[in-house]
């Protein structure tokens, strides 16, 4: 097999690795709407899914013998600081997206996915002192006017849209710039969350402030913990055989088949005002896309360019 034919495979394997993982993440709100028809809170919930990812987490770290340089990552304080930040950040994040499946709205969630690569632009012009393109401007602003008309119509900011777009965006950025993968970075994460998930679990049970008596239940809340880790796997293999901007691409399934179950499973309310800002929001995504595959052509044209130049250039160098 040819090194060309082995990358084609490695991608079209990586391919069906995001796939898999976008399509877990699209279908999420349904398993978690199961969990909490068992009557347990949201808190609860991300309490469980903390708490059984750890231990799932931590069996993985031991099966592949990873423990030393988990060590390593905790003992460097930059390193947990960063990664206690994006606990932080995920932890709000995962209890929030609850949030909106208890209150049924599911539609808010997959506004807020849909806005994250938007959000990353900001975050680059904010955090990272990057210059626009006229595209991602204009691809920012049709995002501002959809919140807009989302606020206009319904009397109050899309704060959930926002809270999951937000604490994901700055959370990736955290996870960009920490020196850790995913696998070691997210068992950090879970074991510096367990003890709190831990405890409020016990708590709840002890004062009977939980509602949750059945043995399913409790299979369910096990389960969590598999499906939580599983499309992270899932993401991190396809990462590493899958060009960025492939990965942009997939991550736009997860927001579309959660946009279809708001409307299919939970029936939310698709009305004109929620038409003309997804409308606008899918506008500002077609933008941004074409914009990078069009700043992603120039640079592979550019790199072509300087080493057809090098080659010419190198005869004569010799030469002399």
């Amino acid at each position: 097999m040819t090194d060309s034919d082995s990358s084609s495979r490695a991608a079209q394997v990586g391919v069906l690795y995001g796939l898999a993982a976008y399509g877990l993440w699209g279908v999420f709100p349904l398993f978690f709407a199961l969990l909490l028809s068992t009557g347990a809170m949201p808190v609860e919930v991300l309490a469980h899914r903390i708490w059984w990812s750890c231990l799932l987490l931590m069996g993985l770290v031991t099966s592949q013998r990873r423990w030393r340089e988990l060590a390593l990552a905790v003992c460097n304080r930059r390193v947990l600081m960063t990664l206690a930040l994006s606990t932080t950040l995920i932890a709000t994040n995962w209890l929030t997206f609850l949030y909106a499946i208890e209150r049924q709205e599911v539609m808010q969630s997959s506004l807020g996915y849909f806005l994250t690569p938007l959000m990353n632009v900001l975050l680059g012009v904010v955090v990272l002192k990057e210059k626009l393109r006229a595209a991602q401007i204009l691809s920012v602003l049709l995002a501002v006017v959809a919140v807009l008309v989302l606020t206009i119509s319904g009397g109050q900011l899309p704060w959930i849209a926002l809270v999951l777009a937000i604490s994901f965006a700055i959370y990736g950025l955290c996870r960009k710039t920490v020196a850790v993968d995913s696998l070691l970075g997210l068992t950090i994460e879970t074991m510096l969350l367990a003890p709190l998930a831990l405890g409020g679990i016990v708590w709840w049970q002890v004062t009977a402030q939980s509602e949750v008596t059945s043995l399913a239940a409790y299979g369910l809340f096990v389960f969590s913990g598999l499906a939580t880790a599983t499309p992270l796997l899932l993401f991190a293999s396809a990462a590493r055989r899958l060009r960025f901007v492939t990965i942009g691409f997939l991550q736009y399934l997860a927001p579309i088949l959660q946009f279809v179950v708001a409307i299919a499973v939970f029936q939310e309310a698709f009305d004109q005002p929620k038409m003309v800002a997804f409308g606008l929001i899918w506008g500002a995504i077609v933008v941004y896309s074409l914009d990078s595959l069009w700043a992603l052509r120039q640079a592979a044209r550019a790199r072509l360019t300087e080493k057809a130049h090098n080659l010419t250039v190198a005869p004569d160098t010799c030469t002399a």
